[in-house]
């Protein structure tokens, strides 16, 4: 499982290095191997291709003749794309997902659990901020269930 955050800079060529800590915990079934596409919230999620698989799965699973299912098929289908690490352990990240996750110089590289996500360090300060909860109100509602 992925965990923690880290600060990098974005290459001029639109590569990103992922941690080493991070790097760990990619199971040798991704081959490092991962896909890339649009977060739920203005970042990019990047899963490693063995848990994407189990994302697929989900997907497969969606009911092509419901238009909001279909939709989001669509939505994160179109955006999905692979990439592999290359000798300094960077991926090439697409423009679009760039343009999408307003990301210019900086990244913000999480941990999400099953992906990595990356973000624009402003945006997702904004995005903490807008919540209008504090970390106890949110962990007491949804750890509770």
């Amino acid at each position: 499982m992925f965990r923690g955050n880290y600060t990098y800079s974005i290459d001029n060529k639109g590569r990103i290095s992922i941690p080493a800590k991070l790097r760990k915990h990619v199971t040798g079934e991704a081959n490092d191997t991962f896909i890339m596409t649009r977060g739920t919230a203005t970042c990019i999620d990047i899963y490693p291709m063995d848990q994407w698989q189990k994302v697929e799965d989900k997907l497969l699973q969606l009911n092509s003749f419901n238009p909001e299912e279909a939709l989001f098929k669509r939505m994160i289908s179109q955006y999905a794309t692979d990439g592999t690490l290359d000798s300094q352990s960077r991926i090439l990240i697409p423009q679009s997902l760039l343009d999408y996750a307003k990301i210019d110089k900086e990244v913000l590289i999480l941990g999400a659990m099953e992906k990595i996500e990356v973000w624009n360090p402003k945006v997702y300060e904004e995005y903490i901020n807008q919540t209008g909860q504090t970390y106890e109100q949110i962990a007491a509602k949804v750890m509770s269930k």
